[in-house]
């Protein structure tokens, strides 16, 4: 199987719980997974990624992920990366997911190749968001067959 990178922005640790989820059920499925709790580029080596994040205050990114960004802002070229992103938000926020949806730009802004449409779970709905994640996960498997 394939090797990924899973990038987590995670403020209060629900998308943390989240990215450990998809890791378990990826692993189960045959993926090596990289988990970066505290992301830093050098450290991020495979070309298929999966970053999973909430947003924090108005539509930021969390603390975790702001020097993670800033690196990704300086780096010159991500062509040849493909991504997905799993948003994990409020919708009685204006700004709902607009972290996960930023990620997504600056990393096609800097030519890598996002593989699905963000997927922005709302902590409001009635099901749980590992849930809501691990049932969008065989789309994600399915996006990265070469």
């Amino acid at each position: 199987m394939q090797a990924l990178d899973i990038i987590v922005g995670s403020q209060m640790g629900s998308a943390e719980y989240v990215a450990e989820q998809l890791q378990e059920s990826l692993e189960d499925q045959g993926f090596t997974i990289n988990l970066h709790e505290q992301p830093e580029l050098s450290h991020c080596q495979q070309k298929l990624w999966l970053v999973v994040t909430s947003t924090y205050g108005a539509g930021d990114y969390p603390d975790n992920l702001l020097n993670f960004v800033a690196a990704l802002q300086a780096a010159p070229d991500l062509t040849g990366l493909r991504f997905a992103v799993v948003g994990i938000g409020d919708s009685s926020y204006d700004t709902f997911n607009h972290a996960a949806s930023n990620i997504a730009s600056l990393l096609q802004d800097k030519g890598a190749t996002q593989l699905l449409d963000v997927i922005k779970i709302d902590v409001l709905e009635p099901e749980l968001p590992e849930d809501t994640a691990l049932a969008w996960l065989p789309t994600f498997i399915d996006s990265t067959a070469e």
